[in-house]
């Protein structure tokens, strides 16, 4: 298939797939273990059913949303996803043009393959920093004071990762970043580096430098060492909820690591109301997680959402034609979107109401 012919994000998939190495694929596509959530990270939306509004007009539909103070074009963001120099040259640099161009929100990861400075240096845009906690506090508190100074915008703390998911797929490809790239946040700290072991390089790797002792105590002391608003990235339960809240979170991403950590753990869309409910509007609840279609995103924000991040299309358009790919991706499921706002009746964001879904619970409890 011609990348001219593609008509939605999953295809990008495929022709990633043939592009790509299969041990660079295999890291960005596989999830842990047996990848049950994986599938059901997909697989739940499509239990969740529109109760579309009719006759009204939907002459202009507006996308347009505001996030932790920040207006951007479409409630749809992108994720942090690392080493992105591994599915095209240009990596980090191309997607945050494309995001940029497109008007929304970028978050990098902690583990890109371009620095926080390289990045900024393509021009403006919002971009948010995603940390991960070393062991070396010193580490963490360099990096964050880097990233508010190339003008980053918030800080997606991830949480759910004291110690790597078990991946199969990178134990049997004995995965490690090829060579000819670091982990350009880290290249003067002497932990750019990923060497190769009999398994996961990058399990070896996070059991080397990443604090398992992360606690609740740890969100508050970055409150103490940075100004920029809190993501906590990684909460699925009620509980934790209201720990991320009474902690000073700024706001919580509803995540289970792209379904690569813990298996067998809810689909994010299935978790994301009991998310909602425990937050109670002090701060804004984002989905992570399956997003493949417009559809999934205005189901997400029917749930209470106050917007998506979108992970691996991002890097699957980026593998399949660098920038342009990844502007493709952000503007189809961009159009999908404004599509699928139009025909439930809703022409802005505000309009986008739980009462536009039911939920496969609420079908069965009905027919009692």
């Amino acid at each position: 298939m011609a990348t001219a012919e593609v008509t939605n994000v999953t295809e990008y998939e495929e022709l990633a797939r043939q592009k790509l190495p299969k041990m660079v694929f295999d890291y960005y596509a596989s999830g842990a273990e047996d990848q049950w959530t994986l599938r059901e990270n997909r697989n739940a939306f499509e239990r969740i059913r529109f109760r579309p509004r009719i006759l009204i007009d939907v002459t202009k539909v507006d996308l347009t949303t505001n996030v932790l103070g920040f207006n951007i074009s479409m409630p749809i963001m992108v994720a942090p996803t690392a080493m992105q120099r591994m599915a095209h040259p240009d990596g980090e640099l191309a997607t945050a043009r494309a995001v940029s161009k497109a008007g929304t929100i970028m978050t990098l990861s902690s583990w890109a393959t371009s620095s926080v400075e390289e990045v900024a240096s393509v021009g403006p845009g919002i971009r948010f920093f995603q940390l991960y906690v070393y062991k070396d506090r010193n580490v963490v508190a360099q990096l964050v004071r880097r990233a508010e100074r190339a003008g980053f915008k918030a800080i997606a703390l991830t949480v759910d990762t004291p110690r790597l998911g078990r991946r199969e797929s990178d134990i049997k490809n004995r995965f490690a970043l090829p060579s000819h790239l670091t982990l350009a946040n880290f290249e003067g700290l002497d932990l750019g580096k990923m060497d190769k072991t009999q398994d996961s390089g990058l399990a070896s790797y996070v059991a080397g430098q990443i604090d398992r002792s992360l606690s609740w105590k740890d969100v508050k002391w970055l409150q103490t060492i940075t100004k920029l608003p809190i993501l906590v990235k990684g909460v699925i339960t009620a509980e934790d909820t209201q720990l991320a809240i009474q902690s000073g979170a700024a706001g919580i991403i509803v995540s289970n690591h792209g379904a690569r950590q813990l298996d067998y753990v809810s689909a994010t869309i299935s978790a994301l109301e009991e998310v909602v409910l425990a937050a109670r509007g002090r701060v804004p609840v984002f989905l992570d997680g399956g997003v493949r279609r417009g559809t999934d995103v205005l189901k997400a924000l029917a749930l209470g959402a106050s917007g998506v991040f979108v992970g691996r299309p991002v890097v699957f358009g980026l593998a399949t034609d660098g920038q342009k790919g990844v502007e493709k991706v952000l503007q189809m499921l961009r159009d999908e979107f404004e599509l699928a706002m139009a025909l439930a009746g809703c022409t802005k964001v505000s309009d986008i109401k739980r009462s536009h879904i039911q939920t496969e619970a609420e079908r069965l409890y009905s027919k009692l």
